[in-house]
């Protein structure tokens, strides 16, 4: 069993930054792909941002591409999501998610994950 718990949501303005971190607990976040997902009111969850078990890969949305950067310490556990440039579009319900895997380079830019963390709130105003 793995739990997953989010931090770092709030409201800021547009340009503004923000990190995000995901705190894993169990043994198995070093052999788990992360990836972060976000929904906004009224839409369907979407991709963001995925890292492997073994931090060398990484892949993004195009909405997020050259603003976001996802990045992991497995020896504490957990993943961050930084984002810079915030837009209001960006608004949205920010939650990450595991998935155990024996591919270390693997990455997953679907909501195929084993594991999901409650959410964290980012609202962006104009």
């Amino acid at each position: 069993q793995v739990q997953l718990v989010e931090s770092g949501g709030g409201l800021v303005q547009a340009g503004d930054s923000l990190r995000l971190s995901c705190a894993a607990s169990g043994r198995t976040f070093s052999s788990s792909a992360m990836g972060w997902f976000r929904q906004a009111p009224g839409k369907e969850r979407e991709f963001v941002a995925t890292i492997s078990a073994n931090g060398r890969n990484t892949y993004y949305a195009d909405s997020v591409k050259g603003r976001f950067t996802i990045s992991r310490d497995n020896a504490e556990n957990t993943v961050y999501l930084q984002m810079n440039s915030l837009k209001p579009e960006d608004t949205a319900v920010y939650s990450c998610a595991a998935r155990y895997t024996a591919q270390p380079f693997a990455i997953f830019a679907t909501p195929q994950y084993n594991y999901w963390g409650q959410g964290t709130q980012v609202t962006v105003s104009s």
